[in-house]
């Protein structure tokens, strides 16, 4: 049994409450580690292993082009131990090692890009309309950062926040999902091995009210980005106000995948079908809602699950599966929740609907790829995150009503519009309330593109030149040139 240990000052050490807990492989439903159970005690520690940092150690006195050789080292490291990380993550999470590894490997971009960045970050002279000042401004780290991410996409997700706080010339306190911890803890090695002083990076593991909230809640954390249900997410915002700290939000979505009848069909089959079942549904930007125009609704639909049946479920260590299990215990117990009540909403179902009792799956947590259509966009399993492979297909007759049903939900993260009309594509992109409009692709990211949501989906971007200044404060600075003191009581 492999037993992970906080990540604190650049060592690993036990937990202060002595206690741990059970780490689960999805796909067999077992026990596979044991994780460090933290408590306010072990935040504490790391806050203040990182505030030291931040403040007086090594790390305050690197400059920027210094900061970004390490964060190219670290990039290497990541490079080198790809597959390892990307097998703990599979046999933490139940995602298909085939995306797990094509993410491990993708992931030293973004130490790469923030890395180069970090003495890219410049200030200004500001011509003023006063004489006898100079004025200019200065770029500095905001202070501490609370890293909380979740179970989907660890490292991935991490990267999407370490990354730019570092290159911002920030510390961290990284807190991993208490479901998947383990990738964390085995990457947070690597940072000394590239050189990076102790208390630049530290993990502290476990649950949200023993970590999560002493973390958000501490004076000398002074920015919180957080990765994870609205529900949480406003906890999380609400708490981080009263100390007035920065505060990013990437939270859950509904988002609408919506196909013309002038798109290619075949490319946009298997757009829907790639945007629900692609990581078992268990992303923040799922097209969850598949709208199809009234003229084409029959035959798409009937395309559309017969591919969605040749899904190849079992062992997510396969490079031949293509679905995989759901990650956790809840998770999958609220997925078959959601179906039963797309059941007894009205939706018609067409597929799956229920726990996958395939040989194949084991007694892992498995959900069927299931599709409904039906759906009027007012039902539960239209507004709802669900989190799983359940799609909901709705008609629209024209533009407008597309727009319409698009926007009628709570949340803005993703979206995807399928049409060779490159003027509709311009039209949509404007009027799609979603931090991200794909046309004729769906679910692509990039370390260099912002991304973020509109209304319930968050606040703040991550990725690209926007994230770094998520982690940076401005400074003004005035000097008397020459300027007359003049009256003291008067504003000048």
């Amino acid at each position: 049994m492999t037993k992970y240990l906080h990540y604190i000052d650049g060592k690993y050490v036990e937990p202060s409450s002595g206690k741990w807990f059970d780490s689960f492989n999805p796909f067999t439903g077992e026990v596979w580690a044991q994780i460090a159970q933290g408590n306010a005690e072990d935040v504490e520690r790391a806050v203040q292993a990182a505030h030291r940092e931040l403040t007086k150690g090594p790390w305050s006195q690197l400059t920027p082009s210094q900061r970004g050789v390490l964060m190219h080292k670290l990039g290497d490291l990541i490079a080198r131990d790809a597959k390892k990380l990307a097998e703990i993550e599979v046999r933490d999470n139940g995602k298909l090692i085939a995306e797990m590894q094509a993410q491990l490997n993708y992931v030293p971009n973004w130490y790469y890009y923030f890395g180069g960045l970090a003495d890219k970050i410049q200030g200004a002279v500001i011509p003023l309309d006063k004489k006898g000042y100079f004025n200019f401004t200065r770029n500095e780290p905001v202070g501490v950062v609370g890293a909380i991410t979740p179970w989907n996409s660890p490292l991935m997700l991490a990267a999407w926040k370490v990354a730019p706080a570092l290159a911002a010339g920030c510390t961290v306190v990284l807190k991993p999902s208490e479901f998947t911890s383990a990738s964390a803890l085995e990457f947070v090695k690597l940072f000394e091995e590239a050189g990076f002083p102790p208390g630049v990076v530290n993990v502290v593991t476990g649950f949200g009210k023993e970590v999560g909230m002493p973390l958000v809640e501490h004076p000398l954390v002074r920015k919180i980005s957080f990765t994870g249900s609205e529900v949480t997410g406003r906890l999380v915002n609400e708490t981080a106000a009263r100390q007035f700290k920065r505060v990013g939000l990437e939270l859950g979505g509904k988002s609408p995948n919506i196909v013309f009848a002038d798109a290619k069909i075949e490319d946009a089959v298997n757009g829907a079908v790639s945007g629900i079942f692609a990581a078992t549904g268990q992303t923040c930007i799922a097209g969850s809602r598949l709208l199809l125009q009234e003229s084409i609704h029959d035959e798409f639909v009937e395309r559309l699950v017969a591919l969605a049946k040749t899904a190849r479920m079992g062992n997510p260590m396969s490079m031949d599966t293509q679905v995989g299990p759901v990650t956790t215990q809840p998770q999958y117990q609220k997925i078959l929740g959601y179906i039963d009540i797309a059941k007894n909403e009205g939706a018609k179902l067409l597929m799956g609907g229920g726990k996958a009792t395939r040989p194949e799956c084991g007694s892992g947590w498995f959900v069927e790829p299931t599709v409904f259509a039906g759906v009027n966009n007012k039902m539960r399993i239209a507004q709802e995150e669900v989190f799983g492979p359940v799609l909901s297909i709705i008609k629209f007759k024209d533009e407008d009503e597309a727009v319409q049903i698009a926007n009628d939900v709570r949340f803005g993260l993703g979206s995807g519009v399928w049409t060779n009309d490159i003027g509709r594509a311009i039209r949509m992109s404007e009027k799609i309330q979603a931090g991200t409009v794909w046309v004729n692709t769906y679910r692509a990211v990039s370390y260099m593109s912002p991304f973020g949501g509109y209304k319930e989906s968050g606040m703040g971007r991550e990725n690209g030149q926007d994230a770094i200044r998520e982690y940076l404060q401005t400074k003004s600075v005035w000097i008397n040139s020459g300027a007359a003191t003049g009256n003291p009581f008067v504003m000048r």
